[in-house]
């Protein structure tokens, strides 16, 4: 993790955001598990902070059983009613009750096995919109990172086709640059170098 002493992307400013900025965002990942976290993460930030998702992940993770696809592909409608259900406690972190992200997140699981059956992982799928290598953004200024490219316009159009909800090309992009099909860290971060060293895994 970066010391206070280095230099950052300007977006993370809080703890949970830093420590995501400094661990995770941009590190390339051909985990499926990961993978598909992320696909129901980002669908779930639509219209909302990354902030707001980032405190209400593990509220997330215990909600998508360790967001395992195969379990998650198995809900019900009754699941569906059980994950809109309003706190029992004032204090108590839950997802974002909202039934249509709610049900694309099980049909995107749906979609997601079936990408995996056919591709034999979906990280093969995936990757290959960036030819399985991650693209170096090499940005200097916050304002040149775009928010969709035609990678994430051909993603978007292609997850759309096989049945995937939530994934626009904004959404894409987003994903692309949570798990390392692109890096986006301005080139004066601390994260930029480490980043580009590591391969997929």
């Amino acid at each position: 993790m970066c010391t206070s002493t280095e230099v950052r992307c300007p977006w993370p400013r809080n703890e949970l955001a830093l420590r995501y900025h400094d661990t995770e965002w941009g590190v390339p990942t051909g985990d499926d598990r990961v993978l598909f976290e992320f696909l129901i993460l980002e669908g779930a930030q639509a219209g909302l902070s990354w902030d707001t998702i980032l405190r209400k992940r593990e509220a997330y993770r215990a909600a998508f059983v360790e967001f395992d696809p195969v379990l998650v592909a198995k809900f019900s409608k009754r699941d569906v009613e059980r994950l809109l259900k309003p706190p029992k406690r004032a204090d108590e972190i839950t997802i974002v009750r909202n039934r249509l992200k709610v049900e694309s997140s099980i049909g995107n699981a749906r979609a997601f096995l079936d990408v995996q059956a056919a591709c034999g992982s979906f990280a093969a799928f995936i990757w290959g919109f960036v030819d399985g290598k991650p693209i170096d953004g090499r940005r200097t200024e916050v304002r040149q990172i775009p928010a969709t490219t035609p990678e994430s316009d051909a993603m978007s159009k292609a997850l759309k086709k096989l049945g995937f909800r939530f994934v626009g090309s904004t959404i894409c992009y987003a994903y692309m640059q949570a798990t390392g099909m692109v890096n986006d860290h301005l080139v004066t971060c601390s994260r930029y170098k480490a980043v580009t060293r590591i391969s997929r895994r």
